[in-house]
């Protein structure tokens, strides 16, 4: 298996850097309609993800809707670093099939942790029944 056929690479991936405030991320995550997106630090290395619920939480402790509470705090505050783990560029089909059982979507990284892009549950669905999906 070639995770690289079912991957949707980095460059139409949807993704974050940590030190962007927890505004740029709510703007970011409600923009585009997704649940959780990736998160990279200054290297483009992946950390983790954050998701909608990370916002909320944050949101709750902060008491606060204001914008410029919002400006304050950094992605890197609020991210949580055990949710939605990478997976190898090199993984094989039953590493692929776990962690996607796990979670909406899959982060592949490189030997150096560098995003290459995700895996979504509907990607290797149509890559084991032979449909094609643009991209």
């Amino acid at each position: 298996m070639n995770i690289v056929k079912m991957m949707i690479p980095k460059s139409m991936t949807v993704y974050i850097h940590e030190d962007c405030s927890v505004r740029q991320g709510l703007e970011v995550i409600s923009r585009h309609s997704y649940t959780a997106i990736p998160v990279l630090d200054e290297n483009d290395r992946y950390i983790g993800a954050v998701a909608e619920g990370d916002f909320l939480r944050f949101l709750m402790a902060e008491r606060t809707g204001e914008l410029r509470d919002m400006e304050k705090c950094r992605i890197r505050d609020i991210i949580r670093e055990d949710f939605c783990p990478a997976i190898s560029i090199d993984a094989d089909a039953d590493t692929v099939i776990d962690a996607i059982l796990e979670q909406n979507f899959v982060p592949v990284v490189d030997s150096r942790n560098a995003l290459c892009g995700i895996v979504t549950r509907r990607r290797l669905i149509a890559y084991f029944s032979g449909r094609e999906i643009p991209l």
